[in-house]
């Protein structure tokens, strides 16, 4: 059963390079000229210009081939699209780069790229030089690698002896799922019958101490990339730094601050940009105090602090169209903890599309989540890797509970004991 599963992923491979290179999907490219990297569309169902035919499409062929389609026909994008980002997670021969991934613009998409063979991992073995337990085993001369072989054979036959007379009982912390994923590998090879699998799952349902506080930060100027940066700490300023002979700090007021650089010698090359060039250089000096972000218990607040005019767009926003960010009042909050909290757990119980992790400040210009982010002149977008990796659990999670309904549809009951649990 585990070698099939490997042997799935496989067929999987080799399904998506040729949808790849058929370019009969809108936005399915590859992302670099060697073919090794590829995009993949990837729009949120619930938006307004979502287009089920062409968005979904990709995501729609893979319930096809899978034969998942939903009964009558139903159209369910988003089912279709858990689908196979699930398949792809799972994969060993895929890994997502989300530093080239772009998933804040008008035509979002998600980078994958193909492992080599032997750089694969399951789990957290390798699928080089030796075989998995329960699954066949690879030709070796290599005395060690035969003598492993057969140390995982004794485990499991003295496993198998264990469980024929009691149920199954697996017990673990939910930081990863991946280890329940192998366990329940290694079980479906054992040629037995059991009457009862009881998993125990703890999840965690906050980050550790000190995973929340840090920032990605992305600056574009007219959709061009000008900086990232990954900052570690509690509190950023995003500010304009005027050219001196001096270098300045990148520090203010204890904490890390993010230069907006000057325009890049690439734009004044694009034909046509000369207006908006103007308009950048004119807007900058009105960003030299910036915005401040802070992250607290509640969630992330900012607080503006330049002349220029600031918009932004989040997840948790109350009210549609343009969010204004006023001066000389209470800092406003951008991310809600609680409010993604209750989304990652409906997701983690019903599927859907996973919550988002991230903010959009817009510098000079009105903004509203609907408009196309590449057209204005200072785009700043803020992603959280804490939140990004308990959604990654959360995706984990749900392709675990899709192996165990597997189980349970072919060998008895299954008994599931989600216990949630907050960090000492």
């Amino acid at each position: 059963m585990a070698s099939g599963r490997i042997r799935s992923t496989r067929r999987l491979r080799s399904w998506m390079v040729d949808q790849v290179s058929s370019g009969k999907y809108p936005g399915l490219i590859w992302d670099d000229d060697a073919k090794t990297m590829f995009r993949i569309p990837w729009k949120h169902a619930g938006k307004q210009d979502f287009r089920s035919e062409e968005d979904g499409a990709i995501f729609k062929a893979w319930a096809v081939f899978k034969g998942k389609l939903s009964d009558g026909g139903r159209v369910d994008p988003a089912s279709w699209k858990t689908r196979l980002r699930c398949a792809l997670n799972k994969s060993p021969e895929f890994k997502e780069v989300p530093e080239r991934s772009q998933l804040d613009i008008s035509e979002p998409y998600k980078v994958y790229c193909l492992v080599p063979m032997n750089e694969q991992v399951l789990g957290n073995v390798k699928i080089k030089g030796r075989a998995r337990a329960g699954g066949r085993k690879r030709r070796s001369s290599d005395s060690d690698s035969e003598e492993e072989e057969v140390k995982e054979e004794v485990v499991v036959k003295q496993m198998k002896e264990e469980i024929i007379t009691a149920p199954i009982t697996m017990v673990g912390l939910f930081s990863n799922s991946m280890w329940l994923i192998d366990m329940l590998l290694i079980f479906c090879c054992l040629p037995l019958a059991v009457d009862e699998l009881q998993v125990n799952v703890t999840i965690e349902t906050v980050p550790p101490p000190g995973a929340r506080d840090s920032f990605h930060v992305l600056v574009k100027y007219i959709g061009q990339e000008v900086l990232k940066r990954e900052v570690i700490g509690s509190d950023v300023r995003i500010a304009y730094l005027p050219s001196s002979p001096v270098p300045p700090s990148l520090m203010m007021g204890g904490f890390p601050r993010i230069p907006l650089p000057e325009s890049p010698s690439t734009l004044t090359s694009s034909p046509g940009i000369g207006p908006q060039l103007q308009a950048l250089s004119t807007l900058l000096p009105f960003m030299e105090k910036g915005v401040i972000l802070t992250s607290t218990g509640a969630g992330i607040y900012a607080k503006r602090y330049c002349q220029g005019r600031v918009f932004w767009t989040g997840p948790h926003s109350t009210t549609t169209g343009p969010h204004k960010m006023n001066r000389a009042v209470e800092p406003v909050l951008l991310f809600d903890r609680e409010a993604f909290k209750m989304e990652l757990d409906h997701f983690r119980s019903y599927g859907g599309d996973p919550p988002q992790c991230g903010i959009t400040l817009c510098f000079g210009e009105e903004f509203s989540a609907t408009e196309d982010p590449s057209s204005k002149l200072i785009i700043t977008q803020i992603t959280l890797p804490w939140a990004q990796q308990q959604v990654k659990e959360a995706e984990d999670f749900r392709e675990s509970m899709t192996y165990l309904r597997d189980i349970a549809s072919q060998s008895g009951d299954v008994t599931i004991n989600l216990v949630p649990v907050p960090y000492p």
